[in-house]
């Protein structure tokens, strides 16, 4: 049985208080822009990954409704490109982990067919981003004491 088996949605709780934890880890030294594009393409794939974690919608007082947003949080970190790197070898044999990478060969191709071309071809990728989405422990194990990506 795996965390997304045993996921109960607690919307109640602080994110601190929650079994589960979700980080994004991005290369530091990226340009900004960079950053922003692989935080929303692995928000995107997560989201996919593990649909359970968008809360319900809700309607403020106008009457504008607002799409549900991830009831566990997301913590976005910086590090440098070789610690992201070592997260994503390290966060590969942990079971019960959700990992997705953007590869930096995402970021050279504008067609996806062209990109999973260039990912099968390239046997030691390095990596803009990597996110972790699992059990508290194992994810602050791997992500240590990075800081917030600022």
């Amino acid at each position: 049985m795996t965390v997304l088996d045993e996921l109960e949605r607690r919307t109640d709780l602080p994110t601190k208080e929650l079994a589960v934890k979700w980080v994004i880890v991005i290369d530091r030294d990226l340009p900004r822009g960079l950053q922003a594009n692989a935080a929303a393409c692995l928000a995107a794939s997560v989201g996919v990954a593990v649909p359970a974690i968008v809360g319900s919608g809700g309607t403020d007082a106008s009457g504008l409704a607002h799409a549900g947003l991830p009831w566990t949080g997301c913590t976005v970190l910086g590090a440098p490109g070789a610690i992201v790197g070592r997260i994503r070898k390290d966060a590969a044999t942990e079971a019960g982990l959700v990992v997705t990478d953007m590869a930096a060969v995402a970021q050279r191709t504008n067609v996806y067919d062209e990109y999973l071309a260039e990912l099968a071809r390239t046997e030691e990728p390095s990596y803009y981003a990597v996110s972790l989405f699992g059990p508290r422990g194992v994810v602050e194990r791997l992500t240590g004491r990075l800081p917030l990506l600022r």
